[in-house]
């Protein structure tokens, strides 16, 4: 009785992941936020705004859209596989990826978000090279390299791992 009661308390632990995934709601809405500045600059300056200066806008409005996509697959993924299932008989529009994505392929989409925003990043710092030393610029590839080698590594640990299982 000691060891059930035991189990049911440390299996309803997985409720206090709950205010992580409103935290991470809040930051949605800072994204948003952060979105609509940057497009009332980016717009409100699109005459003078030359081609370099309007890719760079363009990169980051889609820089912010990547990484709020990147906070609802953890949300909505993070939640079903830790917290509790969600109810979506009444959606119509349900995405199809939704409860279908278990642990592993969490971090395989995590790693590839974040191996994309890196390179938005990278690549917005080579269309403005003159704001950028040599020595910043080797940094951002370096790390931008280690995001990429450390999502391979990942995947890779991961497939030998499935295949490990299926023997």
């Amino acid at each position: 009785m000691l060891e059930r009661t035991f189990e049911r308390a440390l299996f309803a632990c997985r409720w206090l992941l709950a205010p992580f995934y409103a935290a991470l709601a809040i930051g949605l809405v800072v994204l948003l936020v952060k979105l609509l500045q940057e497009l009332v600059h980016f717009v409100s300056h699109m005459l003078e705004a030359n081609e370099s200066q309007t890719i760079l806008g363009v990169l980051t409005l889609v820089d912010l859209s990547f990484t709020a996509s990147l906070l609802i697959i953890v949300m909505f993924s993070g939640y079903e596989n830790f917290v509790s299932k969600f109810d979506h008989t009444d959606h119509k529009d349900w995405p199809e990826w939704m409860g279908t994505i278990d642990f592993t392929g969490l971090k395989l989409k995590l790693m590839s978000s974040i191996v994309a925003i890196s390179a938005i990043q990278l690549l917005k710092s080579f269309m403005d090279l003159k704001a950028y030393s040599d020595r910043e610029l080797y940094w951002l590839v370096g790390i931008h390299m280690v995001f990429v080698v450390s999502g391979i590594l990942m995947a890779l640990t991961d497939r030998i791992a499935a295949g490990h299982h299926d023997k």
